[in-house]
């Protein structure tokens, strides 16, 4: 018995291969920025953000239109400090690994959170997207900072940012 079956043309095996590549790429993507959502646990109630905020001694505002700020890139919502803790009411854009800084200075921009990262003070993890609590490390003071910033530590990207207080 002889094979009948006419060869596949290079081609349209090209334009399979090159169809599924696309289509796990744009599997893997969805994958990256949906999993955060799916595993992010349950943030703080409306009161206990209000009940925390309320000992706040600065705040500030986090904005959607900031230079580096983009559609898959923000945060909307206010920010109080205290010498405990910052609580966040509001909502972020999910994504993994972001992480809460203090800056000496206000940026809205990757390259100046770059520049000015060794004089920053990370606090800590930002796990939900809908309000939030960090607790400030030990001996940590929000006064020799001016600034909260949102930072996805793993692809490098400016969430946002908010000024809190002047310098000086």
């Amino acid at each position: 018995m002889t094979n009948t079956a006419a060869p596949v043309p290079r081609r349209r095996t090209a334009w399979l291969l090159a169809s599924h590549v696309f289509a796990l790429l744009v599997g893997f993507g969805a994958g990256i920025y949906t999993l955060p959502i799916l595993t992010a646990p349950p943030g703080p109630s409306t009161e206990q953000v209000a009940q925390a905020a309320a000992g706040g001694r600065y705040s500030g505002e986090f904005r959607r239109d900031l230079k580096d700020s983009d559609p898959l890139h923000w945060g909307e919502g206010t920010v109080s400090l205290s010498l405990q803790q910052i609580v966040f009411t509001g909502r972020l854009a999910p994504g993994p690994d972001y992480k809460l800084y203090l800056s000496p200075e206000f940026v809205e921009t990757e390259a100046d959170f770059k520049r000015l990262k060794p004089t920053m003070l990370r606090v800590g993890d930002v796990k939900t997207f809908e309000n939030f609590i960090v607790p400030l490390p030990a001996g940590a003071d929000p006064a020799g900072y001016t600034s909260v910033i949102v930072w996805c530590e793993t692809f490098g990207q400016f969430i946002t940012a908010a000024k809190y207080r002047d310098p000086g």
